[in-house]
């Protein structure tokens, strides 16, 4: 049926042209050469001892513990102030191996930013703030300058935003000969199913001979009945679609299940089913369990309609959505506002 005067058709196959147009395995920003496989690989000196059965054996069983940091962030469209503080978020007085940074929406998802070239302004400051917090040697308490714990340097191994979707790998400078075949996929399951306001950036690389996948992904929204089942839809195309090079020796794993670990992070969307008022209740009483039996993710993973075999960490902190920016005061939760989108909280 011919479109009226004036109206836009935009085909799927063209959309997905405009979408994969900027998308690509190697596509990523990062603070060392992305051939990596060459370039951060050193290869051990071997002698006659080294190469002796026992010491083989014992070499094929060596275990190295790394700790690992994962966080999420929803920035709403906002961009980073230039002050921003990023330590109490990565926690650095606790320090890891390894960060894994997602965010959603680093730009407001309208049709500018989700059709046209990608703002790599604002992943820039991000990462520069994440560098600072990250590299910093020193902390103020109380007005006094104190020597941080921190005696490790942090570098970016990897860097990729979609639209309003950025995750960024940090890892310490002593292990990055150890890291080999990064790569990036990209899914779009936004407007018509393929473009990039909602969807996932997906990272992998290979740390000593263990692979890692870190999915992060922005998820359909909405608070009406059965709104869950597009989020559904949504996961089980990213698990689908997201696929890496197989590399030279074509045996790196090419689809996320395929990894030795992984890591799905980000705004998933689901929401409480519960009215409005007494999802607000238990807010306010802390009762932090009698909302999460009614937990939309919770109840689809019991009943395998998504994320099947997989496990959710240990929530023990209050929803994170939404609340009005710079406050810790929920949307539709402050008198005198009128006419704004009703906001129930959920995680």
């Amino acid at each position: 049926m011919p479109g009226k005067k004036g109206e836009v058709m935009w085909p799927r196959l063209v959309a997905s042209k405009i979408l994969n147009k900027r998308l690509g395995s190697n596509n990523f920003v990062a603070d060392f050469p992305s051939d990596l496989e060459s370039n951060f690989l050193e290869f051990p000196r071997f002698d006659s001892k080294s190469l002796s059965c026992s010491s083989i054996l014992n070499d094929r069983v060596r275990t190295e513990n790394y700790k690992i940091f994962v966080s999420t962030w929803n920035v709403g469209g906002v961009a980073p102030a230039e002050d921003l503080n990023m330590e109490e978020l990565l926690d650095t007085c606790n320090i890891c191996d390894i960060y894994v940074l997602g965010f959603q929406e680093v730009v407001p998802l309208r049709a500018a930013n989700v059709l046209g070239p990608e703002n790599s302004k604002i992943s820039l400051k991000w990462n520069s703030l994440i560098r600072e917090a990250l590299n910093k040697k020193s902390f103020k308490n109380e007005g006094k300058s104190t020597e941080s714990s921190n005696q490790y340097e942090f570098r970016c191994i990897i860097s990729k935003q979609m639209v309003g979707i950025l995750i960024s790998v940090w890892i310490r400078t002593e292990l990055r000969s150890f890291v080999r075949n990064p790569s990036v996929s990209c899914v779009g399951c936004g407007i018509m199913g393929c473009l990039g306001n909602k969807g996932s950036v997906s990272v992998r690389f290979r740390l000593h001979e263990t692979s890692f996948c870190f999915v992060c992904s922005h998820l359909a929204s909405g608070g009406r009945e059965g709104d869950e089942r597009y989020r559904n839809s949504n996961a089980a195309e990213i698990l689908s679609r997201t696929s890496f090079p197989k590399g030279s020796s074509l045996d790196l794993p090419q689809k996320i299940l395929d990894h030795d670990r992984v890591i799905f992070l980000g705004d998933l969307n689901y929401r409480i089913s519960l009215p409005e008022s007494a999802t607000r209740l238990l807010v306010n009483k802390g009762e932090w369990n009698a909302l999460l039996e009614n937990d939309q993710l919770r109840m689809e993973l019991k009943e395998s309609q998504v994320f099947e075999g997989w496990h959710e960490g240990t929530i023990k902190f209050a929803p994170t959505y939404k609340y009005y920016p710079n406050s810790d005061q929920y949307f539709g939760g402050l008198e005198g506002k009128r006419g704004e989108k009703k906001r129930v909280p959920a995680w």
